[in-house]
Parts: structure tokens; C-alpha cells; sequence
């Protein structure tokens, strides 16, 4: 007979839910530049990035360079890594162009999935999408974990279903993370997006223990078969945290405005954003880190492992690589930082938009700023209705009967270094934009009907407490599936069932989110 500890362990695996993590803020970038130590090394970006960690990011950013940073924009003073995706941009009409005023900076959530879990070791360097990528294959939504096929867990599909485009309205219920993995039409956003966007990439978390990094910065990695946690392939067997960025872009602040947002890499749909991520942190103590900070609330001060800083500190801190090549780099911080930001003819670095649904060419970056700017040209109605259109998912979230205090995320009142403050949410809910067709199939989706709440879970008859709740949606259900921990007669004393905490700060009226209401 199996002791009630086994069959807690198991509980757990079967839940999928990290109850460790936790969350560094970056609330203030580092800078919006053209670089990419690890893709484009030696020369200025293809495309312009938010970056966010330790201040000698640069154009040959190794992990000593990181490590002997004198600042970072993160909150733990511990950690000098190097976080950055693409920067969002908004497109006139005209053909001018500016940044989407950023919101609270970064979240960067390290995420304790699976068993005996490694830090990130000294040198370790990875990247999550593909820039090039302007088409989903996958179903629109995604089927519930427990309907996935073979075709749902290829690391193509697994990759795919990492991204997310989160709508913010605090008027209604939030939508789960990476619910839609591509940017919603402008007149979608406009109609539902009150609070803007919220831009999600999830890291693979499963390491073939050798290989520091991989030519292309993926083969290094796997994803688990269910994303976020599950079982590692063959040969990938090391756990290291899984890494959770979140962005939030004030869309809103153009509603009404015509034009179309625009990653800076020339991708209107979102399948091609990515993310990347070079290590900063000492090894030893982000080993202690992650084998001590596993209070469920995610807090940076239930760790001691952590020196937090002030957030007038965290804001002081801005890119000063110590390179060799520093006048270049001065090129691409400066030069981009005024043509990003103010209103300018094209995307910076003059990046070609290019829509899909095929895959898009590949651009290079260099320092001849004697480009032809590239010539912005409106997508025609054809390219709006037609498979190279993102699909639109009804605005929809699952509702939980039982309530999971479960995390915070960026607080809309955190803005600094120039982040614009959000937009304020409308008093009447704007109606759901129409469904369109999917960019894999001509078949029309039609919107999703309103979520069904969740039944009421009751108490259990046999005496036994429910450890674990998860939810799933089907079909235009909510469905949850609580797991209970069964009295079962053993000689051993059970172990106690770790509490969670309820954390009413959680629920401020300044609009907190992130994962406030919703789990892994």
C-alpha cells in the first residue's frame, strides 16, 4: 500500500501547477537599442529591443560582462542577467512611426517546475520563438492538455503555444496566460483592450546538461510535452526554472488613431515575437534560490537570499557596456533610442513589414544607416479577411469556483523612465470585435460563446480536503477538476499539506495583475 506521501507526489505531478516561484520586477528598462549579443554579436541589430538586467549589456554581452555590471533594473541586486524581446511599435497611416508608451517595465517569472531542478549555469544562454515565424498551425483555441495529440507536442507546436497576447480590461475577468498566441487586430484591441496588451513568451525549461548554449540557441533546449511542465524528452532530462517573461503595452493610448501596431521586427501578427535571455546570476546562490524560495506567493522578500533595491534605484540604472566597440554602441543606443521613440518614417533600422502567413526572409542587421527607409504600405482589405489574417478569439477567461490568490505581476502604478501610465478603462464594456478566419485554415471561427462558470466544488463527503484545483475549457465550457487528498491507512505519519497563503494585498485597487488569479 502506497503511504499518503506518494500519493500526494503524485497529486502534485498530475496537477501541473508550479506552487514555487518567483517574480523578478524590472520595472524600468535598461534601454531600447538595435542589439542582440546573442544572435547578431558584433554589430547593431536588425531590429530594435527592450532590455532590462544588468547594464553591461552590450554588443558582445558574455557572462563575466554581466556579472561585473555596475547596476541592474531589476529589483534583486543579485541579478545581473540579461533579459530583452522586440519593442512595440505603432504605425500611422502616414507611415510614421513611434514606440507603444511600455507599462511597469518586465516581469520575468522563474517558475519551479519538475523534480531536483539545476540553476542556470555560469555562460548559459537561450532563446525562446522565432522572429521569422508569421503563421500558427496549430487548432485556434488551443485544445485542453488532456486532448493533446502527438501533433500538439512536437517543440514546433510546443514553442507556438508558448507565446501570448493577453487583452487587459479591468472591467472584466482576466484572461488566463497564453490564451491567444498572436496580436489581435487594432480594431479588436480597440473594442476590448482597455489597459492594453500584455505581451507573454515561455522559456523551455528542459536541458540536455552539457551544452551552455546551441548555434541557433534553441538545440540546447526542449520544452516539456505539455509546455510548461510535463515529461522531458529523451537526452533532456536536466530541469533548470522555467522562465516566464511578461510585457505590457499601452495599445490603448492609440485607440481611435488609425494605423496598425508593429513588433520591431517587421511582424504585424505576433507569431513572430521572441525573447532571449543570458544568465547573470552567481551559480551558487541561485542554486540556494531555488531550493529555498518556494513561498507560493512569489514574492521577492520571502526569499532572504535577495538584496532588493528601491525602485528610484532600479530606475537610475541604464546600458554602459564596457566594449571595446563602445562609439558603436553609442550609434545604436542613441540614434535609435530618438527615431523608436519620436515619430519617425518606417520601423527603426528600416525593417521591412512582412505579413505572412509564409515565412518571412531573414534581415540583417548593420551600422550604414544610407538604407532606403523601408516604405510603409497599409494591409489592403484582402490581407485583413484572408488567411494571412490573424485569427479573433471572443473575449473569454475561465472562472474559478474556488478562489487561488496565487501571485501578483506588474502594478499599472509602477511606471517609470518614461513608461506611459494606462489608459483608463472605459465605463461601458466596448462590444467583442467579430470573428475572422484563422491564418492556417479558410474555415471561418466562429466566436466563442460566453464561458459557463465553473460548478460549485463541494466539501467532500468522505472527510478528505481538496489540495488542488485546475481548469480547462472545452467547447465554450469551463470545466475544473478539483483533486482531493484521500484519507488512506498507513504506518508512517502523513506529511502535512504545505497551507497556501491568502494574500488580500493581492486584490489593491491600483489594478495589480499578472498571475493574480490565475495559475500556471
Amino acid at each position: 500500500m502506497k503511504s499518503i506521501a506518494k500519493l500526494a507526489a503524485a497529486v502534485g505531478a498530475l496537477s501541473g501547477a508550479a506552487d514555487a516561484f518567483w517574480r523578478m520586477d524590472c520595472h524600468s528598462r535598461t534601454g531600447l537599442v538595435r542589439l542582440d549579443p546573442l544572435v547578431e554579436p558584433d554589430e547593431i541589430s536588425s531590429h530594435a529591443h527592450v532590455v532590462h538586467g544588468g547594464s553591461n549589456f552590450g554588443m558582445q554581452a558574455t557572462y563575466d560582462d554581466l556579472l561585473e555590471s555596475d547596476c541592474t533594473s531589476c529589483l534583486a541586486k543579485e541579478d545581473k542577467s540579461a533579459y530583452w524581446t522586440p519593442s512595440l511599435h505603432f504605425i500611422h497611416s502616414n507611415g510614421k512611426a513611434e514606440i507603444v508608451p511600455q507599462v511597469g517595465g518586465m516581469l520575468s517569472y522563474y517558475l519551479l517546475y519538475g523534480q531536483d531542478i539545476k540553476a542556470f549555469p555560469a555562460g548559459f544562454r537561450m532563446l525562446a520563438g522565432d522572429t521569422r515565424l508569421r503563421n500558427f498551425s496549430g487548432p485556434v483555441p488551443d485544445p485542453p492538455t488532456s486532448e493533446w495529440g502527438p501533433e500538439d507536442k512536437t517543440q514546433h507546436a510546443l514553442a507556438q503555444k508558448s507565446l501570448g497576447f493577453n487583452c487587459l480590461n479591468y472591467a472584466k475577468t482576466p484572461e488566463g496566460s497564453m490564451y491567444r498566441h498572436f496580436l489581435p487586430t487594432k480594431d479588436y484591441m480597440d473594442a476590448n483592450c482597455a489597459q492594453g496588451i500584455r505581451a507573454e513568451i515561455f522559456f523551455p525549461s528542459c536541458w540536455d546538461g552539457k551544452n551552455l548554449d546551441s548555434t541557433n540557441h534553441k538545440d540546447h533546449m526542449r520544452y516539456p510535452d505539455l509546455g510548461k511542465d510535463g515529461t522531458c524528452p529523451e537526452g533532456f532530462e536536466t530541469r533548470l526554472p522555467s522562465l516566464f517573461y511578461e510585457t505590457i503595452w499601452d495599445t490603448a493610448a492609440f485607440a481611435g488613431v488609425g494605423g496598425e501596431f508593429m513588433w520591431a521586427n517587421g511582424d504585424p501578427t505576433g507569431y513572430g515575437y521572441h525573447g532571449d535571455f543570458i544568465t547573470g546570476w552567481d551559480v551558487d546562490l541561485l542554486q540556494s534560490a531555488v531550493n529555498d524560495c518556494t513561498d507560493p506567493s512569489g514574492e521577492l522578500t520571502a526569499c532572504s537570499h535577495f538584496t532588493l533595491q528601491t525602485q528610484d534605484d532600479v530606475a537610475q540604472c541604464k546600458l554602459s557596456p564596457k566594449q571595446s566597440i563602445a562609439d558603436v554602441f553609442s550609434l545604436a543606443q542613441d540614434g535609435d533610442e530618438k527615431d523608436c521613440v519620436e515619430s519617425a518614417d518606417g520601423l527603426c533600422g528600416n525593417v521591412p513589414i512582412q505579413r505572412g502567413p509564409g515565412y518571412a526572409s531573414a534581415i540583417k542587421g548593420s551600422g550604414d544607416d544610407s538604407t532606403p527607409t523601408a516604405v510603409y504600405t497599409p494591409p489592403a482589405a484582402s490581407e485583413i479577411s484572408s488567411d494571412a489574417a490573424v485569427p479573433t478569439l471572443s473575449y473569454q477567461a475561465p472562472k474559478s469556483a474556488i478562489t487561488d490568490d496565487y501571485g501578483g505581476g506588474i502594478s499599472v502604478q509602477a511606471v517609470n523612465n518614461g513608461n506611459a501610465a494606462p489608459s483608463q478603462p472605459s465605463e461601458v464594456n466596448a462590444a467583442e470585435a467579430p470573428a475572422t478566419t484563422t491564418s492556417s485554415s479558410s474555415a471561418v471561427v466562429p466566436a466563442a460563446p460566453a464561458p459557463t462558470s465553473a460548478p460549485e466544488v463541494p466539501a467532500p463527503a468522505d472527510g478528505g480536503s481538496i489540495i488542488s484545483t485546475t481548469t480547462y475549457t472545452s467547447a465554450g465550457t469551463v470545466y475544473e477538476v478539483a483533486i482531493k487528498e484521500v484519507n488512506v491507512y498507513v504506518t508512517v505519519e502523513p506529511p502535512a499539506v504545505r497551507r497556501r497563503h491568502n494574500h488580500h494585498h493581492l486584490h489593491r485597487k491600483d489594478r495589480e495583475h499578472g498571475l493574480l488569479g490565475r495559475r500556471f
